[in-house]
């Protein structure tokens, strides 16, 4: 299926159950209403299935690969079955490695770790600074945010071709963006670096829990992406792809499960053979837990069905989308337009208002969680709201006062566990509060806008 097609109605499948989806809480303005979780681009709830699997097996933890009892064992096969589960999620190939971290960002620092000598590195400036800045060792060039998929292949491909000296070279690009939510001409940038001698890793954080993700489709070298995001619980990620350079960089951890074999030296120092596998970089105790929850929800995914989810999300973008375009005060930030195929994340900012001011009255008055601030994507949210490099603004901080001017956006992102009536609230919450103004007053404590709890507007 097209990951622009777009779905009539969202009949096609249900939400599917996540943890949280019946807690209520509180409003300022009085009585409790059930939580409408719109931040899943920040951190998915976990789905139900995955949190299931992980209860069945806890009785039975424990310590991977370091034991000869059945605990043990059972642990450890379940450990590489779930390295098997995430390899076939991901479409990978024969001779990729599945390298089991803590997220995106450590995957990604991982690799950085491993880059060969003299390697230069290629990276938008749209993308989040899990991606934008692990490079600090590399030789690295930033790229202009593109306008276009076209412009961003050429672009890529016109860097690549100055680069000087020629040698060797990786390029780091989003999927979808955690700012926009538009869609990246991921296959188009891998066949514009392997043309010009260059590898290139896949940012897949947020488009691995909306569209099916395979690295030898999309031919690319690697891929990293969050278990946190894939409706799992936190604390658990992959780095998945060609092995070589893993194989050749020092472990990125040293410790004990990286080794193959230490011996001492007769000048009393000590020699290590380190594994030329996945486990060369999983140094330690691994996360037996966290990486079964990924395999179980890479699994769900699997089984629900990506055609439907995908139909499904695509009812919902439209229905905020449409929404939104009702309301002439608010402005969508979009980099590739109105038509550019996307997942459930849409940032915009709301004409009178400031951005920190607005998410808190959602939440405050209606129950409703988004995300303001700069996304963790700076310079992207800069280059979208046309401000200056060095205009204050922070990620999830603003320093403005209820009603001032900030640099920050409202982003609200959902997923399969959204149900219709969360996206139609939050709507009708928009043009309420800029039709009405809100109900409540609100303050700045520690950087944020919160409700004052002393009196009501």
């Amino acid at each position: 299926m097209s990951v622009s097609a777009v779905a009539a109605d969202s009949s096609v499948c249900a939400p599917l159950a996540v943890l949280g989806r019946d807690v209520t809480v509180p409003l300022v303005t009085g009585g409790e209403v059930t939580y409408a979780a719109l931040d899943y681009a920040a951190s998915a709830p976990a789905l139900q299935r995955v949190w299931d699997d992980v209860a069945a097996y806890a009785p039975y933890y424990g310590s991977v690969h370091r034991g000869a009892g059945y605990l043990s064992q059972l642990s450890t096969d379940l450990f590489e079955n779930s390295r098997t589960t995430v390899a076939e999620f991901l479409g990978c190939r024969e001779g990729d490695q599945v390298v089991f971290t803590r997220s995106t960002t450590d995957s990604l620092n991982l690799l950085a770790a491993a880059l060969p000598a003299d390697c230069q590195v290629f990276v938008f400036e749209t993308e989040h600074h899990a991606s934008l800045l692990p490079w600090r060792d590399a030789r690295v060039t930033y790229l202009n945010a593109p306008r276009t998929p076209d412009e961003a292949v050429q672009t890529l491909e016109r860097a690549l071709a100055d680069r000087d000296p020629y040698g060797p070279a990786l390029v780091c690009v989003t999927g979808a963006s955690n700012v926009t939510g538009e869609l990246w001409p991921v296959r188009e940038l891998a066949a514009a670096a392997h043309a010009h001698g260059a590898r290139i890793v896949l940012d897949a954080a947020q488009l691995a829990p909306h569209h099916p993700v395979s690295i030898d489709e999309l031919d690319v070298d690697w891929v990293a992406f969050s278990g946190h995001k894939l409706y799992a619980p936190f604390g658990s990620g992959v780095l998945a792809g060609r092995s070589d350079w893993l194989r050749a960089a020092e472990p990125y951890l040293a410790g004990g499960g990286a080794s193959r074999k230490v011996a001492r030296r007769a000048d009393g120092g000590v020699d290590v053979e380190w594994h030329d596998t996945a486990a060369r970089h999983e140094a330690g105790s691994p996360n037996v837990i966290g990486v079964y929850s990924i395999a179980s929800a890479c699994k769900a995914l699997t089984e629900a069905g990506f055609d439907e989810l995908v139909a499904r999300e695509q009812h919902l973008i439209g229905t905020v989308r449409a929404g939104l375009a009702e309301v002439p005060q608010v402005r969508i930030l979009s980099l590739f337009g109105d038509d550019a195929p996307r997942v459930g994340v849409i940032s915009f900012v709301v004409d009178g208002w400031n951005s920190s001011h607005f998410a808190a009255a959602l939440s405050a008055e209606y129950g409703i969680g988004v995300r303001d601030g700069l996304f963790c994507a700076h310079p992207l949210v800069r280059t979208l709201l046309g401000s200056e490099p060095d205009e204050p603004g922070e990620c999830g901080a603003p320093e403005a006062a209820p009603g001032e001017k900030s640099l920050n956006a409202i982003r609200v992102s959902f997923g399969a566990g959204t149900p219709d009536e969360h996206v139609e609230r939050f709507v009708r919450a928009v043009k309420e509060l800029v039709a009405d103004g809100a109900r409540w007053n609100y303050r700045t404590e520690d950087g944020r806008c919160v409700p004052d709890t002393s009196a009501a507007v």
